[in-house]
């Protein structure tokens, strides 16, 4: 949380600011169409805005926006492919993984039963050796 003595000079919602006359800037206003002009001085829709657009390109304008279009299409594309990549790559790693545990598991649970029954078969022996030589 800030202090209260650091917030101090910082303006609330509910203040009014009075600025200085020489703080505030003028507006500007959009030029008026010149008399006896056909065209408007702001096009009412899109259309109008790309079709005036679209007069005053050039070959260089076409260029720079094939370009464009072309590297931000990529972008999206590369990013999807991205997502879509890692997923599946991680769906068949999870496959793989699992299988690779479950094989390892039965190997260790192999080995396992393996060793304790040779040390058992060990034991066993060594026990009897100690029996039959106290014996005699």
């Amino acid at each position: 949380m800030s202090s209260p003595s650091s917030d101090a000079g910082i303006p609330v919602l509910t203040e009014v600011i009075d600025l200085e006359p020489e703080q505030t800037a003028p507006v500007a206003q959009a030029p008026a169409a010149p008399a006896g002009s056909t065209t408007p001085a702001s096009p009412a829709t899109v259309e109008e805005l790309e079709a005036r657009a679209v007069a005053t390109m050039g070959s260089d304008d076409w260029n720079r926006l094939e370009r464009a279009l072309r590297e931000r299409i990529l972008r999206q594309l590369l990013a999807r492919v991205d997502n879509t990549l890692e997923q599946r790559v991680r769906d068949s790693l999870a496959d793989v993984l699992q299988g690779a545990v479950s094989t390892l598991a039965l190997d260790i649970r192999s080995g396992l039963h393996q060793s304790l029954e040779d040390m058992i078969v060990r034991a066993v022996a060594q026990e009897l050796t100690r029996l039959r030589i106290s014996q005699n």
